[in-house]
């Protein structure tokens, strides 16, 4: 008995952490009050990067789950727009504050966009 040969490779090893990555963003949605929606978002966003893994995902896929996490980041521009206006960037880090949903907005959309990164990313890696 040896050592084995095959070992995984630098690309495996980082889609093997950004879905341990999204894993826990997923969790941690949990306690929100629209955190089924946000599990789900991360949850797939996770298992594409674990899939990819073990085998190769088709580019429409990819392509389609591109197209939903840009559309839906747009939805969230505004309230970044809001955010960039404001004088206290760091409010973006602390609670919740009802009478400024433009944290939440903010956050969901800096969320959606390193979703959509992490997917563009995996397009990118599916041509090769």
């Amino acid at each position: 008995m040896g050592i084995p040969t095959k070992t995984f490779s630098l690309r495996k090893i980082f889609n093997l952490f950004l879905f341990v990555l999204f894993t826990a963003f997923a969790y941690v949605q949990l306690n929100d009050k629209d955190g089924v929606l946000w599990f789900s978002i991360y949850g797939v966003v996770a298992l594409v990067h674990l899939y990819v893994v073990f085998k190769t995902l088709n580019r429409s896929i990819l392509l389609l789950f591109m197209i939903g996490l840009a559309i839906y980041s747009a939805v969230h521009i505004p309230y970044f727009v809001d955010w960039i206006q404001v004088q206290n960037k760091s409010e973006l880090f602390g609670e919740m504050v009802y009478e400024k949903p433009y944290l939440e907005g903010t956050r969901e959309f800096l969320g959606l966009v390193i979703a959509l990164v992490s997917i563009v990313y995996q397009w990118r890696q599916s041509k090769k």
